[in-house]
């Protein structure tokens, strides 16, 4: 299979695209790195994959999952004690956008 090769116009057309900023050395770098990933993918097409069956996972692990239900509702106010501020049977909290928190 023929190798792909990317240009330095390519990589510093996405690198803009991505608002990055690349000196010439460092996209020669990034050029060649670039021609070499897109390289990889050749070599892997010519892998023989069939009668070859799906990973959907690496491991034999199981999920085991319990019910998401809320045990601790009684304790609603033990933490409202231990807040510094409450209102409303809310935990009050200083504002940050208007700079009241500094």
């Amino acid at each position: 299979m023929s190798e792909t090769t990317i240009s330095k116009e390519e990589v510093a057309h996405v690198a803009s695209l991505a608002k990055l900023a690349f000196n010439d050395a460092e996209l020669e770098q990034f050029t060649t790195q670039l021609s070499d990933i897109l390289n990889i993918f050749n070599t892997l097409s010519e892998v023989d994959t069939d009668n070859v069956e799906p990973t959907y996972s690496v491991t034999e692990n199981i999920n085991h999952l319990r019910d998401d239900i809320a045990d601790n509702w009684h304790q609603k106010e033990a933490l409202l004690s231990n807040a510094p501020s409450s209102a409303a049977d809310l935990i009050k909290v200083p504002a940050i956008l208007d700079g009241e928190g500094k």
